[in-house]
């Protein structure tokens, strides 16, 4: 062995000693020994924590527009229809001490409730008022409190629902039929609660709908025009507010609102 070839081969030994103490850093004659960071399982979770936060940030972001962009579903504007008084009923839904007592726009409804109940009665338009038991259908029923100046008058029907439909599990559709009514005139609380579950079930059942825009509410504006909206796309539609469209829903106005 040359003299060159010993003095190599003594650096590569000690060069191998220096590289088995695993010595790293920036210019380390050891390049074969220079490894990446390992992959541990605790920088994985820390990963995907940032992954799942990013993600939260984008939901949260699209919602955001989402919700920015609503609009308030329109409804066409009132029509004015004329009744047959002799098929005709009146029905007012939850005119109560409870629910309406504690609703501000409840109250406000009154006033139009009662010309609208004047304008039945005074024409004999069949008049039937209905609210639920807050201690629910058991015995022994009791009439809920109804408000003074739209409380029933001696003679005139009271349903106590037990759901929103005040069809469901009641005699309202018997004692309408046994009436000969076609048409079902709707008031009361609420829009978008009591007044459309009953106004879907008479549509399937056949009875025209005619919903006094202006004697009913709810506690938000957001829920009334959600209300007509639906109102008038359930099932049998009449999205232009066609007068009287068989089995389905007119939106009028107490003003409107003709008994003939």
């Amino acid at each position: 062995m040359t003299e060159d070839a010993e003095i190599k081969a003594g650096l590569r030994v000690l060069l191998n000693r220096h590289c088995a103490l695993r010595w790293r850093g920036i210019g380390s004659p050891c390049l074969h020994e220079r490894r990446r960071p390992r992959f541990t399982w605790k920088s994985k979770r820390g990963w995907l924590q940032m992954v799942r936060l990013l993600m939260a940030c984008v939901f949260v972001a699209i919602a955001a527009v989402s919700v920015a962009a609503q609009q308030l579903p329109t409804s066409p504007e009132p029509v004015a229809v004329t009744l047959d008084s002799k098929t005709t009923a009146l029905l007012v839904l939850d005119v109560a001490e409870s629910p309406c007592r504690t609703q501000p726009k409840c109250i406000a409804l009154i006033v139009r409730v009662a010309s609208l109940l004047a304008a039945a009665r005074k024409t004999g338009v069949l008049v039937i008022h209905s609210s639920a038991d807050p201690s629910g259908i058991t015995a022994p029923i009791t009439q809920p409190p109804f408000l003074g100046p739209v409380a029933p008058v001696r003679g005139e029907r009271v349903i106590i629902g037990g759901s929103q439909d005040r069809f469901y599990g009641t005699l309202l559709d018997q004692m309408l039929r046994q009436r000969s009514i076609g048409t079902l005139v709707l008031a009361g609380w609420r829009e978008n609660g009591s007044l459309l579950y009953t106004a879907v079930g008479a549509t399937i059942r056949d009875y025209t709908v005619v919903v006094a825009d202006d004697a009913t509410s709810a506690p938000q504006d957001y829920d009334v025009a959600v209300g007509r909206y639906q109102l008038l796309t359930q099932l049998n539609a009449n999205p232009t507010n066609e007068p009287l469209k068989r089995a389905a829903v007119t939106l009028s106005r107490t003003d409107l609102i003709t008994f003939r």
